[in-house]
């Protein structure tokens, strides 16, 4: 393993703010992996360490492939971590709202620019990434409809679902995005949570990591063949919102439950009285891939979002 200076400068109140990467194997850039961008990212920044104990030892062991190296940059905001603040401390910008970045900017501007001229030859991205509502999912593989995405590819995670989406106006300015218009095989992996730790989707998410550089040839690595992935578009995912009213949600499925047209998946209490002032019912059969966790949900806000089952 190889420790090197990603990033560096120095910052008002907490000194000397440095970016490290690890490198495993030497030659030619085959893959580069991402952790955490925001500070509320814990469950990314853990599935790096894992994932840097596992290199560490394939690494040991002389079985990453001769010829190929690999770079694991476990977090670009550890500051915004220590404070328990989401993004950046001082000005409250999105690193990951920032690529491709500008060298002369913002320091978050700054940081991407420069990780962008650091991991933009190599073959493969991947990245840890936290899902845009705050909750829990289905793990999945998530890809950017650019033109230049790989669905056969992705399928080599080997994770449940692989989920495609028309990028908005804001994901142009993500790594991922940047990535792929580049001409990097980018994949955003998502492992269920992001401000807690859940050990096994994380066990999961550094498997599926380590399937795939095996199957590219970049490590060898005995694991399990994983799942055969069902590739949806975000569009084919139903929302069911809280349309009645808001309280406290009491939820009775969680992501991956099978669901049936007409049962009640959730209730929302009246805070005052400790009453049920509306039933959630799911709309039609299938999986639940997205459920809200907050304690208290809103009127017209989305508690859940659905796989429909397709019937012969």
């Amino acid at each position: 393993m190889n420790k090197e200076i990603i990033f560096s400068m120095n910052t008002a109140f907490r000194g000397e703010f440095n970016i490290h990467g690890y490198s495993y194997g030497r030659g030619d850039k085959a893959a580069c992996i991402v952790g955490s961008m925001r500070g509320n990212e814990y469950q990314q920044l853990y599935m790096c360490s894992l994932l840097a104990q596992r290199l560490a030892e394939i690494e040991a062991q002389g079985d990453v492939v001769a010829g190929k190296e690999i770079l694991l940059i476990p977090t670009l905001n550890y500051s915004s971590m220590n404070a328990e603040k989401k993004k950046w401390i001082s000005d409250d910008s999105d690193i990951n709202r920032s690529f491709p970045g500008n060298i002369e900017g913002t320091a978050t501007s700054r940081i991407a620019a420069t990780l962008m001229d650091r991991v933009k030859d190599y073959t493969y991205g991947i990245q840890f990434a936290s899902f845009y509502m705050d909750g829990e999912f289905i793990s999945h593989v998530r890809m950017m409809e650019t033109g230049k995405q790989s669905t056969s590819l992705a399928n080599l995670f080997g994770l449940p679902y692989v989920l495609t989406a028309e990028p908005r106006a804001y994901d142009k300015a993500t790594l991922n995005y940047n990535w792929q218009i580049g001409r990097t095989e980018a994949f955003s992996v998502y492992s269920g949570v992001t401000e807690k730790i859940d050990s096994e989707s994380a066990a999961h998410a550094v498997s599926a990591v380590l399937r795939f550089l095996t199957r590219m040839g970049i490590i060898r690595y005995n694991c399990h063949a994983g799942y055969i992935s069902t590739v949806l578009d975000e569009e084919e995912l139903l929302s069911v919102k809280s349309d009645k009213s808001g309280g406290f949600l009491k939820r009775f499925v969680s992501p991956g439950d099978e669901v049936v047209r007409g049962n009640v998946i959730a209730n929302v209490i009246n805070p005052m009285t400790g009453e049920i002032a509306a039933d959630i019912y799911a709309p039609t059969d299938g999986i639940i891939f997205y459920a809200q966790n907050a304690p208290m949900i809103y009127q017209n806000s989305v508690v859940f979002k659905l796989i429909r089952r397709l019937h012969n």
